[in-house]
């Protein structure tokens, strides 16, 4: 029998949960629901001066918002606490230690400057850059020097020389490194935190995570990962490096595409199924075409039909998995996110031409308010019926009452109009639009005073 899956989500609060890093949190989610496993948050707040503890909550608010539940985090615990990187330092000073007495890493105190000159020489001279390892062979005396001068060091891996690093990524097959195109890295920060090659390694294999799913843009970074953790003598966890998101240009992700963070996509009235079934097929073939309800999302998740591809987002498909996911809420739900709980019979009229909130609202000055100004199509309907029309059609009102048959029955004997010709000034006079939902549910929830004022203002002469 196979191990239980156990998956991470690790983000750092340094902003808002960007639509890549939520999409994820979702594959990771769904691979330990599928599998019967666990599912960890793990914060990963080494970095001090960006990490802000309201990212922090608000990564976990949206989190929740699109049903994400983990097994394990920083508001829950679990075998594995803390869960904030920035209270597990006294792990990870032992195991610098560790390194350092093994001849495994050692200080290095070169500066910023001096690190881009380095660099700078290597492009010159037609190499790739990578650190020179100027500090690995420095003796105890000249440390101490460097010390005594006020330097500040870091702490850098020894990359092994002449050594092959293999893995098979779960995603884009078997990978093969050379040690030689790795420099030395860093591992601890001059004011003593972690790095995230580091701590994001370490924390993987301390807490049991089987599978690690990330960007490719992260596969790079894995051969550092894997020698540190052999080094330690530590279990290594599989990785899985998914495509990128990009936007319908095909470039990376960014404002410039428009909303790029869950909160966003949330302040608009976008809902979470919607956002989960989009998400769920972007680098992901699916077995299923249609809409699915987030609780059965997890059985249909295969990992071995990740994508290596880049996968791109279209906010016309989501608004298509908005209309999917609205088509299967009750009158009552739909009520509910329109923030119109007692107005069941109007959302039940409404609820076909509504894809967010905001169109909610034109059809709530139709039926409880004041219409805007006519546009110009509509306006050109009103004058072609004329002034006439609208003064019979305020009297058969008094007639008929809010009963659109009878309405227009009358309305074709008194002026031998049918059809569009009848319907539509009918329609743009009443609503302010020429299409939209059904008129004649909509003229029963209009108070009848209303209807005749908007028929009389063009019953008279422009």
């Amino acid at each position: 029998m196979s191990a239980p899956v156990v998956t991470r989500f690790a983000p750092s609060p340094t902003g808002s949960l960007h639509l890549g890093n939520a999409r994820t949190a979702l594959f990771s989610y769904l691979w330990a629901r599928n599998s019967g496993g666990r599912f960890i948050l793990r914060i990963e707040d080494t970095d001090v001066e960006r990490s802000e503890a309201r990212h922090r909550e608000a990564l976990i608010e949206d989190l929740n918002w699109l049903g994400l539940g983990w097994d394990e985090g920083p508001d829950v615990g679990g075998p594995s606490a803390p869960y904030l990187q920035s209270e597990r330092g006294s792990l990870y000073r032992e195991l610098f230690a560790r390194l350092e007495a093994e001849g495994r890493a050692y200080p290095c105190y070169c500066t910023a400057e001096e690190l881009e000159l380095s660099r700078k020489l290597q492009r010159m001279a037609g190499k790739p850059p990578r650190y020179a390892g100027t500090c690995r062979a420095l003796t105890p005396a000249e440390r101490a020097a460097r010390l005594a001068q006020g330097g500040k060091p870091t702490l850098r891996f020894a990359v092994p020389a002449a050594t092959i690093v293999e893995f098979t990524d779960l995603v884009h097959g078997p990978q093969r490194f050379s040690s030689a195109d790795i420099g030395d890295f860093i591992v601890r920060r001059e004011d003593g935190t972690a790095a995230f090659f580091f701590c994001n390694a370490v924390d993987d294999s301390v807490m049991g995570v089987t599978h690690v799913l990330r960007g490719d843009d992260h596969l790079t970074n894995t051969p550092r990962q894997l020698m540190l953790l052999d080094a330690l003598g530590m279990r290594r966890p599989d990785y899985g490096h998914v495509g990128l998101l990009v936007g319908a240009d095909g470039a990376p992700l960014s404002k410039r595409h428009g909303s790029t963070s869950v909160r966003e996509f949330r302040e608009r009235g976008f809902l979470p199924a919607a956002l989960l079934n989009h998400l769920f097929r972007l680098g992901h073939t699916a077995d299923i075409d249609g809409w699915l309800p987030p609780e059965q999302l997890p059985a249909h998740f295969r990992p071995e039909h990740l994508g290596r591809a880049s996968a791109r987002f279209e906010e016309s498909q989501l608004i298509h998995w908005q209309k999917e996911t609205l088509r299967h809420m009750s009158t009552a739900q739909i009520a509910a996110w329109l923030g119109l709980p007692d107005s069941a019979a109007f959302v039940e009229i409404v609820r076909h031409n509504v894809v967010l909130p905001e169109d909610a609202q034109p059809w709530v000055s139709v039926v409880r308010g004041e219409l805007p100004p006519l546009g110009a199509e509509e306006q050109r309907v009103v004058a072609g019926a004329g002034a006439a029309f609208f003064a019979a059609a305020a009297a058969a009102l008094d007639r008929s009452g809010a009963d659109l048959h009878s309405l227009t029955a009358l309305l074709k004997q008194e002026t031998g109009r049918g059809g569009a010709q009848l319907f539509m000034p009918l329609r743009v006079a009443l609503t302010g639009k020429t299409h939209g939902p059904e008129l004649a549910p909509l003229l029963k929830l209009m108070p009848l005073e209303t209807a005749r004022r908007r028929l009389e203002s063009h019953a008279r002469d422009p």
